[in-house]
């Protein structure tokens, strides 16, 4: 399996992207990331036990409230929206801008596969803005993609950060048939991601109704061809997740052990809701990064095997959060925090040298570089996975160079260190296509 990453990899990220954090001026902010199976947010769900006398929205809107709340999400990418317009402005004016808060916005809703139910992006507004939206439809469920940029207090066209936040419901069931559905789609959105351009910072999150790491949609987003594109698991624990108590403290469906109308039965046992994120965030290279220790499910404390999210006693969270997470949906929202630049423009050092790369690059790599003395630079190229792919020394007099080097490497993004005989060191980032 993938995810042994080795440790010399892991020391490169470290050191590289810690130099390139430390180029700002003030500590990073958080992203707050929470994915949720809401259960049908909708009064026409099409199934018979599931209405609005066992499933009523009144109740569910206070009880995803205190849910809401309690977590304090930057972003809640939830499925089983009701997939019409007047279902996502339910929710959003009703459990979300609540109680004086006002800042938080929705995406745009899409239903072109059909069916009753749909995803759903809400965000705050504060510190995102919504770029651009997107959808991929499947025999099932469209899958969205929302891609936002960072509200820094110096924002510019030029060096704002850009996330993409993807939402997949795949298809239920434990058959062979419904392995290949659930591939059918992740080779949509594998294809989608890919054609769309330089990868970068995104995120997949969803109702993944995955049963073991490996089905063959969860090889196909972690063990992509192309490693530039692939998902990675923040949390890396391979395995049959499936009514398996080594793996309790990821189980997120379901949260009744007995039968109870439209909610599912059987305890939790089942690893259903994931949030994996692309190579750029789990190394951190594009300026964000998964909070280690951050991933889990709210209310999950590994105490449950087979047992509803009330019992045994919960003491993880606040009682009335249990009760909530019990009332409102048979999945656990899972939780991510990421951190994010938030001033990208604003160093504290500067280099005795200026340089820049003239991006994008393509056969030929172009360097200028400005020095006021004389002196020896060398010049490295790093692959994001830690690798040197090239590295050329420098003997230069005082003044503005011009620097090429023929660049015959893999498309994708690089990372180039300038370094001058003293140790100062400038890293920028290489975009190759």
């Amino acid at each position: 399996m993938r995810h042994r990453v080795c440790l010399c990899m892991a020391v490169f990220g470290l050191l590289l992207f810690a130099a390139v954090e430390s180029a700002f001026a003030q500590g990073p902010d958080t992203i707050r990331m929470m994915q949720y199976n809401l259960m049908y947010y909708t009064n026409t769900s099409g199934v018979s036990d599931c209405n609005s006398l066992s499933n009523n929205l009144d109740t569910k809107d206070a009880h995803i409230k205190t849910i809401f709340q309690y977590v304090k999400p930057t972003v809640m990418c939830v499925c089983e929206m009701g997939s019409q317009t007047l279902y996502a402005d339910r929710l959003l004016n009703n459990a979300i801008n609540t109680d004086g808060i006002d800042y938080y916005r929705r995406g745009p809703l899409t239903n072109q596969s059909g069916g009753t139910i749909a995803n759903m992006i809400y965000y705050d507004s504060r510190k995102l803005t919504l770029y651009k939206s997107t959808n991929i439809t499947t025999s099932y469920r469209d899958i969205n993609g929302y891609t936002f940029y960072y509200n820094s207090d110096d924002l510019s066209a030029s060096d704002t950060i850009f996330m993409t936040f993807w939402i997949a419901h795949l298809k239920a069931g434990n058959y062979s048939s419904n392995e290949e559905a659930r591939l059918a789609q992740v080779q949509k959105l594998m294809n989608r991601i890919v054609n769309s351009g330089l990868p970068g910072n995104y995120t997949l999150s969803g109702d993944f109704n995955i049963y073991y790491s490996d089905e063959p949609a969860y090889q196909e987003l972690t063990e992509f061809s192309n490693s530039l594109y692939r998902f990675y698991d923040p949390v890396n624990s391979p395995g049959y997740w499936h009514n398996n108590s080594q793996f309790s403290s990821l189980h997120t469906q379901s949260t009744h052990s007995q039968e109870n109308y439209c909610f599912s039965s059987g305890g939790l046992d089942d690893r259903f809701d994931f949030i994996l994120v692309s190579p750029y965030i789990y190394y951190g290279s594009d300026r964000m990064h998964v909070v280690e220790g951050s991933y889990h499910a709210l209310g999950q404390d590994g105490n449950r095997f087979n047992n509803s999210i009330l019992s045994p006693a919960n003491n993880s969270i606040p009682s009335p959060v249990v009760n909530a997470l019990y009332q409102q949906s048979d999945h656990l929202p899972v939780i991510m925090d990421m951190t994010i630049d938030a001033h990208v423009g604003v160093p504290v050092f500067t280099p005795d040298f200026k340089v820049n790369i003239a991006n994008p690059v393509r056969e030929t790599l172009r360097i200028d570089l400005q020095n006021d003395e004389s002196g020896k630079y060398a010049i490295s190229i790093y692959a994001t996975d830690g690798h040197l792919v090239m590295t050329h020394h420098e003997d230069l007099d005082a003044g503005a160079h011009h620097l090429s080097y023929p660049f015959p490497f893999q498309k994708g993004v690089y990372f180039a260190v300038f370094t001058d005989e003293s140790g100062q060191k400038s890293t920028l980032k290489l975009i190759h296509y």
